[in-house]
């Protein structure tokens, strides 16, 4: 069952903060990488690379756990559970906006067979000091 976002929450991941996101590997080990976070309402939104290790998990396992933190101040922070749909970056648009927010910069050129993909949590649970 989704849940809805603090307005806390909110304000973390629509700052430039950065995310953990945790994804369960084949043999059930989590595998982390840190990521660039926005938002559509309630859901949280990830641009990668298609073919990296947490898209592969994630079409498999669709659960993940995201953690972000106030980079001015580390020890606020929220952990956000649910679940993960994978679909294509068409036009590359939720990278460039990313980019926009994180560096002020549109992000650099790729190359055309590299495949984008957004990763969609809906969130299921929400914990943490700042939730």
């Amino acid at each position: 069952m989704a849940v809805t976002l603090s307005e806390t929450t909110r304000a973390l991941v629509d700052a430039p903060n950065y995310a953990t996101i945790v994804t369960l590997g084949r043999d059930g080990h989590p595998q982390t990488s840190v990521m660039w976070i926005t938002r559509d309402g309630d859901d949280l939104l990830f641009s990668t690379v298609g073919s990296r290790q947490k898209a592969v998990n994630l079409r498999r396992d669709p659960r993940a756990s995201v953690n972000v933190w106030d980079s001015a101040n580390p020890e606020s922070y929220v952990e956000i559970r649910g679940t993960v749909s994978v679909t294509p970056d068409e036009g590359r648009t939720l990278l460039n906006a990313l980019a926009l927010k994180y560096t002020g910069k549109a992000y650099p050129t790729e190359a055309p067979e590299v495949e984008r993909v957004v990763l969609r949590l809906t969130p299921q649970r929400v914990a943490g000091n700042a939730k």
